[in-house]
């Protein structure tokens, strides 16, 4: 068998991955995607039917924060922080390739700062996806006890937005638009009729890859609040993608080969797109550098990939627990073999480990 590149194997060329939203489209306040899917009612009540998910949801409810009281909003200096050369998150991948080796000391300040703004904006805007989303899941998903614990989400999920949006807005002053390929995928998990793929697309797909995001995040910011809103998000988000891999083995264990090699191939292109595409394009654009030259320097720089691969270590196990990964003849594990990221499949998967990732209510109430 031949031996495949993973820095070959791409899913567009640069000139599709560099793209950003037209400025037309900046200045809309509402998009709207076009969805039709089947509203589930159930008449079976009983609650506990599916003990996982009950326990999923009576811990959730112990587990609600408020984005106004529980957060310590006093503390400040973030502006100063995100324009530190030094701050670690300004440091990876850090490079003088091209334009961006001539940027003088105040470039660079203002490339820190900005690149944090875009950052913390996506993880926003995808906030936003999964409130739509996880509404979807309590509109469509037939159980009760996903019902009950999908609500919870719903308000987990308006909880994060609400405190991005306040921590962009009141200590970074400044906001960048929707990453035009994480909107793309946002808009296909969104018009998908399918409630499953509601929960592959979000819960298990892009949560994964927030919850690894979020890690790195918190072991790697110097700012103190940051890092505790990005302890309270993470131990909800573990909750989420936790109730995505409970859900699906139920639903998976009887679908046709047929059915598992389309969810297997949605699996492999959300991860191509989620890997490629989150180039930091708009903070190229927002700044006046090419941002084509910039995004391709970015796709090729080693720390920068490294950094990528890692964003599949929550995703790779989850899939495995879901039995995505060696289904039918394997096709997905090739995949994902060939993209060199088959080393986080032996990783504990969020079903078992969302528990060790939750806050205690002192912990909470304690901020």
């Amino acid at each position: 068998m031949a031996v495949v590149d993973p820095a070959e194997i791409r899913s567009g060329d640069i000139e599709e991955l560099s793209r950003t939203v037209s400025e037309a489209e900046k200045r809309e306040a509402i998009r709207e995607v076009e969805s039709a899917f089947p509203t589930a009612f159930t008449w079976d009540y009983e609650k506990g039917a599916r003990p996982a998910l009950d326990k999923l949801y009576e811990k959730a409810k112990h587990s609600q924060w408020d984005a106004q009281t529980d957060i310590d909003w006093s503390v400040g200096g973030q502006i100063d922080l995100a324009r530190d050369p030094n701050n670690p998150l300004n440091t990876l991948g850090a490079t003088d390739e091209g334009p961006l080796g001539k940027l003088n000391a105040e470039e660079r300040a203002r490339l820190g700062h900005a690149s944090i703004a875009w950052t913390l904006s996506q993880f926003m805007h995808g906030e936003q996806g999964a409130l739509v989303c996880t509404a979807k899941i309590v509109q469509s998903v037939p159980w009760i006890d996903a019902k009950y614990y999908a609500a919870t989400q719903v308000m987990d999920e308006a909880r994060h937005v609400e405190v991005y949006s306040k921590y962009l807005r009141e200590k970074l002053e400044w906001e960048f638009p929707i990453n035009v390929h994480l909107r793309d995928l946002l808009d296909a998990v969104v018009s998908d009729p399918r409630w499953d793929f509601t929960y592959l697309g979000m819960q298990i797909m892009i949560e994964g890859l927030a919850l690894a995001a979020f890690g790195f995040q918190y072991q790697m910011s110097p700012d103190p609040l940051l890092k505790q809103i990005t302890r309270y998000v993470m131990s909800d988000e573990a909750r989420h993608v936790g109730f995505g891999v409970l859900s699906l083995q139920e639903a998976y264990r009887d679908l046709t080969g047929a059915e598992i090699r389309e969810r297997q191939e949605f699996c492999y292109e959300a991860a191509l797109r989620m890997r490629d595409r989150f180039l930091s394009q708009e903070v190229w654009e927002e700044l006046g550098l090419p941002v084509r030259e910039c995004s391709e320097i970015m796709l090729h720089n080693p720390v920068q990939m490294e950094f990528r691969k890692v964003l599949f270590s929550k995703i790779v196990p989850n899939l495995k627990k879901l039995g995505l990964l060696d289904a039918g003849d394997g096709w997905l594990r090739q995949k994902f073999g060939e993209l060199g990221v088959l080393q986080f499949e032996t990783f504990e998967d969020t079903g078992t480990e969302y528990e060790r990732m939750q806050l205690e209510e002192g912990e909470i109430r304690a901020g």
